[in-house]
């Protein structure tokens, strides 16, 4: 089976989105792939992410971190996360959820998470 083309760029934006909101200035690139993870778990998709995100300017990597360059970009919890009812599984953890939480970004839906999950995933806690 091959991959979508299609599929895989979708990640890829939606993973560049994710990082470009992430509310931390520094992070470990394996604190990014766990977020990343949350979009794919292809290791060539990943590598190709976090190269895209150093070309766009998104990121500066240096050694095993990575300095965002957000510009004020973040998350809005109260206009860009939805809150669903229903049966799910969370994308970071994977455990069962009643209540997910989806991020609603431009290149689309990330999610669902739990409610520290969401926290985890957008660098609001960490």
């Amino acid at each position: 089976m091959t991959a979508d083309p299609d599929d895989s760029a979708r990640k890829v934006e939606l993973a560049l989105d994710l990082l470009a909101h992430l509310e931390v200035d520094e992070l470990s690139v394996a604190d990014a792939v766990d977020r990343i993870e949350t979009v794919t778990t292809n290791p060539t998709l990943t590598r190709e992410i976090l190269d895209e995100a150093e070309k766009r300017g998104i990121v500066d990597r240096e050694g095993g971190r990575l300095r965002t360059r957000r510009g004020g970009t973040f998350v809005r919890f109260e206009s860009q996360v939805v809150r669903r009812e229903g049966e799910f599984d969370c994308r970071r953890c994977g455990c069962g959820l009643s209540t997910g939480h989806f991020i609603q970004f431009e290149s689309g839906e990330l999610g669902p998470f739990g409610s520290s999950c969401i926290r985890k995933v957008t660098g609001r806690e960490s």
